[in-house]
């Protein structure tokens, strides 16, 4: 009985640390599974792959800048959004409002560290390239910034205007 006991026991904690494992990967690829949680932000929601309307391309650099650093799109556009590190160091692409922006910031001078992965987030390390498709389904004027501790206090932010569908034009 004790032998069927330790070996119950064995194969509970196997399972047990074989689920953790699991769940643990599961959440750290759910991005490039393309397993995306769609939650409406004031500034639009996550877009579909297949949705996408143009693409805008934004260079990040360590002159703690974004080039472009103005977006316009029409309301209800989802775009992909391809940025580019050109800098030595890590920089990020974050969509909010300037509020949620300028907590978020902050927050990240506290805790550097700070893991987070949101579908508006593109953590962009040296050299290379991330994306973020967006449904801009909101009119209105929003920011992006890079929330790396001091980056954004160095001004690497930018705007996005949202304009209401009306069938003119709009540049990228």
């Amino acid at each position: 009985m004790k032998k069927m006991a330790k070996i119950l026991g064995a194969a509970l904690f196997a399972l047990t640390a074989a689920t953790l494992v699991q769940a643990h990967g599961d959440e750290d690829h759910a991005k490039k599974s393309g397993i995306v949680k769609k939650e409406q932000k004031e500034w639009g929601i996550a877009g579909d792959a297949k949705a996408v309307k143009g693409t805008v391309t934004l260079t990040m650099s360590d002159a703690m800048r974004f080039t472009p650093d103005k977006i316009e799109v029409k309301q209800g556009e989802t775009i992909k959004i391809v940025v580019k590190n050109e800098g030595k160091q890590l920089h990020e692409f974050v969509i909010g409002t300037k509020k949620e922006l300028e907590e978020h910031a902050a927050l990240m001078v506290k805790f550097p560290n700070m893991e987070h992965d949101e579908p508006y987030m593109a953590h962009v390390p040296v050299g290379k390239t991330g994306e973020i498709i967006w449904n801009f389904n909101k009119a209105g004027d929003f920011d992006f910034a890079c929330l790396i501790a001091g980056h954004y206090q160095a001004g690497m932010v930018g705007t996005i205007k949202v304009t209401k569908g009306d069938g003119h034009s709009h540049k990228h």
